[in-house]
């Protein structure tokens, strides 16, 4: 059964809510920034890859053998992640290890996990 939309007829505005958005309203470039920083997420084997850095730096050889990864897929991966700034990393003779960027990635990927398990 489909509801019916409710509206405010037009015979009244809410100048003080218009006005606050207006405001507040990250600019467009910010905007376009964040749809696409929410792209990322986007992709399971991404998900599983941040998931699992969620737990401490590991070399890629550690990621893709965990996720039942092939190693190409994995440095693709971890290419975008880096370049969207979620993971950093750094190197110990010719290992490369990796992590989330910061705090808040963790804190995005747990947000997440409540929202769809509610």
């Amino acid at each position: 059964m489909s509801e019916k939309l409710q509206n405010c007829g037009g015979e009244h505005h809410h100048d003080e809510i218009i006005q606050k958005i207006s405001v507040e309203m990250p600019d467009e470039g910010t905007l376009c920034d964040l749809a696409e920083f929410f792209k990322v997420f986007a992709d399971s084997t991404r998900i599983k890859i941040l998931y699992a850095l969620s737990g401490g730096e590991l070399c890629v050889c550690d990621i893709w053998q965990s996720l039942g990864l092939t190693q190409s897929a994995v440095s693709h991966q971890l290419r975008i992640l880096k370049q969207m700034h979620l993971v950093k990393y750094r190197k110990e003779g010719k290992t490369v290890y990796y992590s989330l960027d910061d705090d808040h990635i963790q804190s995005i990927l747990e947000a997440g996990l409540e929202h769809v398990m509610e």
